[in-house]
């Protein structure tokens, strides 16, 4: 049976969504999948987002039938609002940002950790399976609401953050696939997809807001991450084409973040008052000043001047009751602005943390909240041959639910506007309206629609150049392991689909015997081609990617432990990147691909 429909799902640090388009028909229309879940014991509602949150039930809860859903076999455990609101309840045992633990090479992703700093007696799971759960969960819904359209045989799309390295994008795949995704589906980043949802919502007036050499900054704000991107516009035949030029790092600061600030400053309103919290009220109060953010910035005459925060009590004569403040809209604007989004300069940078002997060990959270200062460390980074300090945007798409407050909007685009004061026309948002909250679902499920049917296409390939670290040649010297060099594998923007055969010298392949392989990427060295070797890098250059452990099989005709070879390079259709070694001496070959600390060699 042919697809009907093609589906994008947005895999969000703090929400998921599905969208979908029928592929017949002209334009596509692109329809948001309501998702029921779970909301309290026994009670199930319909919503357009799932909220990221995993909670594993107690035996009690799961004997009980609480948590039952249609499609679900295993009762152990709840997805989505009821999930959320049990983080307040049971923080020991809900999951949250499962995502951003998929990149943090720190930690066995495949091992089951979270939720983290659990105690002994509370199950848990592994980041790949709380990915694997949400998506479970949202095919559960389509298969419920589309039973005539199975999802093997829907074209899918699914985002992944830009700063998503090779190793992220291939748990990420894992879980995909282990939920029930298509062997075929395809991995889009977030930025690109809330372009395509732009350009979905404006047809062909995109033209006319867009010229060439202009240059579109992503700036996506979420609930636990931050994602810069820039696109760039050209002309090829006479016709526009936007370009992915750069890409930032991961950056795990979004509006978590402001929540928990916020709730410090609350804490501090009850502490007046004569009410010290207890850790169980704090974390409620967390989850309570989320709403209470989006009230008091919700825009127009939707926000009030002030808002109720309240907690239960937890004292002796406070069992069954709350506590209550007000706080002034006015004071959450300033605190959340000038914590966020300060007034800093283009040669500012972010703060760093402080180096203590002792660290727990946990996500990287970014020691600086600071948006706007990570921006300009971002623009700095990318700036081009021009002779340029900085990139200069000409538009600005915002995305992500933390700029559906307008101060937060404003405030960025006037430090853009400080930062160029000498340009014709000041960075500007892009006209039109944009969904922030369902951008990247939309925007993928529009991407999809684009390749099979024909359409505007975002081009740029890899967001990162690989390396492959080659150990030198040399006298041994004791204590100090020998010199490595990282020999350029996959150029910045190599396009998915193709391949590349790697220039240079044989290189000694360890075989018949354990092995590690170390690989390295860069976001912003662009002009390195493959074959090019640096002796040298700072960590700002180059970051290690997980290296690879493996056994790779002998090679008969070579009675030699290393098996001389080249290296051919692919980014497959999904993005994946695979590194072929090649004999020199026979027809065998060997495959080297992200399986993040577990061996895999591949066959001749």
């Amino acid at each position: 049976m042919a697809a009907q429909h093609v589906i994008g799902i947005d895999l969000g640090t703090t929400n998921c969504v599905l969208a979908y388009a029928p592929l017949e028909g002209g334009a596509p229309q692109v329809r948001l999948l309501d998702i029921p879940q779970l909301v309290a014991p026994g009670t199930i509602e319909a919503r357009p987002s799932l909220p990221s949150f995993l909670y594993l039930a107690n035996p009690h809860e799961a004997a009980g039938g609480a948590l039952d859903l249609a499609w679900a076999t295993d009762r152990t455990f709840a997805v989505g609002e009821y999930a959320r609101r049990q983080g307040a309840e049971v923080p020991d045992r809900t999951v949250v940002a499962a995502k951003s633990w998929l990149c943090y090479s720190r930690v066995d992703r495949h091992q089951p950790i979270l939720p983290w700093g659990a105690p002994d007696g509370v199950p848990k799971v592994s980041p790949v399976e709380a990915t694997q759960r949400y998506l479970e969960h949202l095919l559960g819904a389509w298969r419920t609401a589309m039973p005539e359209a199975p999802i093997a045989e829907q074209h899918v799309v699914l985002t992944v953050p830009a700063s998503f390295d090779a190793a992220a994008r291939e748990l990420t795949r894992q879980a995909a696939l282990a939920a029930g995704l298509p062997d075929d589906f395809v991995l889009l980043e977030e930025p690109q997809a809330a372009v395509y949802a732009w350009l979905a919502a404006r047809g062909d007036r995109w033209r006319r807001d867009l010229g060439v050499d202009d240059r579109l900054l992503v700036c996506d704000v979420g609930g636990g991450t931050t994602d810069l991107t820039l696109v760039g516009v050209a002309e090829e035949r006479g016709e526009l084409q936007l370009r992915r030029i750069a890409v930032g790092n991961h950056l795990l600061v979004g509006g978590d973040n402001m929540d928990l600030a916020m709730a410090h400053f609350v804490a501090d309103r009850f502490a007046e008052q004569g009410t010290q919290l207890d850790p169980w009220q704090s974390v409620a109060l967390w989850h309570s000043c989320r709403a209470a953010k989006e009230a008091l910035l919700a825009p127009g005459e939707a926000a009030g001047a002030t808002h109720p925060i309240s907690v239960l009590g937890r004292g002796r004569r406070l069992i069954g009751g709350t506590v209550t403040v007000e706080v002034e809209r006015q004071a959450v604007s300033d605190l959340l602005i000038e914590g966020f989004f300060p007034r800093s300069r283009l040669d500012d940078r972010p703060a760093r943390q402080r180096i203590s002997g002792f660290r727990e060990i946990g996500l990287p959270f970014e020691a600086d909240t600071a948006v706007t200062r990570h921006l300009a460390e971002f623009l700095k980074a990318h700036a081009d041959e021009a002779g340029q300090s900085a990139v200069r945007p000409t538009h600005v798409l915002f995305n992500g639910g933390v700029f559906k407050a307008e101060p937060f909007r404003g405030r960025l685009l006037d430090v853009l506007r400080d930062w160029f004061p000498e340009a014709e026309a000041p960075p500007c948002p892009l006209a039109g309206e944009h969904d922030l909250d369902h951008a990247a679902a939309k925007g993928a499920a529009y991407y999809g629609w684009a390749k099979q049917a024909g359409g505007v296409r975002i081009r740029g390939g890899t967001a990162r150049a690989y390396y492959v670290g080659i150990e030198t040649a040399g006298l041994a010297v004791p204590g100090a392991p020998r010199p490595l060099r990282a020999l350029c594998v996959v150029p910045f923007g190599m396009e998915e689909g193709t391949e590349a055969d790697v220039p240079g010298g044989e290189i000694g392949l360890v075989v018949g015997e354990p092995a590690q392989f170390r690989f390295f990427s860069s976001p912003t060295r662009k002009e390195d081609r493959p074959g090019d070797v640096l002796a040298r890098w700072s960590t700002d250059e180059l970051t290690e990617t997980d290296s690879l452990e493996a056994t790779l099989p002998a090679d008969e005709a070579v009675d030699e432990p290393y098996v001389p070879v080249t290296f051919r390079s692919r980014i497959t259709e999904l993005g994946m990147f695979e590194l072929w070694c090649v004999s020199t001496q026979s027809d065998k070959q060997w495959k080297l691909e992200f399986s993040v600390r577990e061996t895999d060699a591949d066959r001749p």
